[in-house]
């Protein structure tokens, strides 16, 4: 059974107020709070296990260890990756495409070359990209949309040529919702045998994820965006390709041995997992993930999705705002305009009236570039969320109407 309050009971910070009124938390694409049972692996971490972890003899450094690892096979059933040693932990979505986008680069990409990414790409999917290819004289490729928010793939093979290196696109937008046909996409690049990134940052907390159906060569997401402490972040990436590709940072942990003259590099993973790791962080993951698991995601699509169309329906009966992206598959993600209002300002009053929305570009600035808007307002939906809190939105956006004019 799906008892919304007992779930919203998990959750210490939803408890609280804000200016005096009861806290809305709407902000759950930026990063969603974290459960109780979350919070206590943690502190159990620090007052019963702290230690570093892989050099150790001792009990604790033992015990550390056999923890840290547990978290990795945890996440490898999680997503369905076939082996263990193919899960990287890193600080988050961000650092795992820097990781992919720097040594996937350095390998396999030469002057002239082509990296192809969308046009509703987080500037994590982005920068990374333009930084390395920039070091090689390479290009960065964009597959358009159109004003629904949705990618034109009609041109998706038109994009790929003999030069396209590898395909990175988000799995939904951050920033419009948009829930991409990665399966299709997928496909349509490994016909041309090119390899394929996955920015799952916003798809994880949502659905189940199998990479191994998706068939992607890389995947990347965070563990604050799914219940989890932030600075943790994950890599899958397909064994083969992970063996070819170079480190990205070198330290401890990811030599077998060093002189000043040469230095051996780890297996995986270890030869991308140089330095103490987060391992409060991978066992604040693990947490999350039994605790997702628990509730069950067939329960979590079905709340998020009633939550979305409740809301969604309700915006469209409003003659004040204009949503920004309406794709046909869509997550629970809505941005939109007070029409003449600045996002700014809609948030601002939405905050003061006890609401958390974002506003802004949301890290995705070429699609506001394309929507020739300073911005959005957006507001992003979790399990814990309920029809009650989204009739609050629609008073408080009302209070923002009413004081504009």
């Amino acid at each position: 059974m799906f008892d919304i309050q007992k779930i919203r009971s998990d959750f210490p910070l939803l408890q609280r107020t804000v200016y005096g009124k009861k806290l809305i938390y709407l902000d759950n694409a930026a990063t969603t709070q974290k459960p109780q049972v979350v919070i206590n692996r943690l502190q159990q971490y620090y007052t019963q296990e702290n230690t570093n972890i892989h050099r150790g003899a001792h009990f604790l450094a033992n015990e550390a260890t056999e923890a840290y690892e547990n978290g990795r096979e945890r996440v490898r059933k999680f997503i369905n990756a076939q082996h263990k040693h193919e899960i990287l932990f890193t600080r988050g979505t961000t650092e795992s495409i820097n990781l992919i986008a720097h040594s996937f680069v350095q390998r396999f990409v030469n002057e002239g070359d082509e990296v192809l990414i969308s046009a509703m790409e987080h500037h994590s999917n982005i920068v990374p990209w333009q930084l390395a290819c920039e070091i090689k004289h390479a290009t960065i490729k964009v597959i358009p949309m159109n004003q629904n928010g949705e990618l034109l793939l009609d041109q998706l093979p038109h994009l790929l040529t003999d030069k396209t290196r590898i395909v990175a696109v988000t799995a939904i937008s951050n920033a419009l919702g948009t829930v991409n046909p990665l399966k299709k996409i997928i496909q349509i690049a490994h016909e041309h045998h090119i390899p394929v990134l996955v920015d799952g940052a916003q798809s994880v907390p949502h659905a189940r994820t199998n990479v191994q159906d998706l068939d992607c060569d890389f995947f990347c997401f965070s563990g604050h965006k799914m219940y989890a402490p932030m600075g943790i972040g994950v890599v899958y990436g397909k064994e083969a390709l992970l063996n070819e590709l170079p480190p990205y940072q070198g330290g401890g942990e990811m030599v077998k041995h060093v002189t000043f003259a040469k230095t051996t590099y780890n297996e995986l993973p270890f030869k991308f997992e140089a330095g103490t790791p987060n391992v409060e962080g991978v066992l604040g993951l693990h947490s999350a993930i039994d605790y997702l698991e628990d509730i069950g995601f067939e329960n979590i699509e079905k709340q998020e999705t009633d939550l979305f169309q409740y809301a969604f329906q309700k915006f469209q009966q409003r003659n004040d705002v204009r949503l920004i992206g309406t794709a046909a598959h869509h997550a629970g993600v809505i941005s939109f305009l007070m029409n003449d209002i600045h996002p700014y300002d809609t948030g601002t009053i939405l905050d003061h009236l006890g609401v958390a929305v974002r506003t802004g570009h949301h890290c995705a600035q070429p699609i506001m570039d394309f929507y020739e808007i300073p911005g959005t307002v957006r507001a992003s939906f979790s399990f814990y969320n309920t029809k009650e809190e989204i009739d609050q939105l629609f008073v408080a956006l009302d209070r923002v109407r009413q004081m504009f004019g």
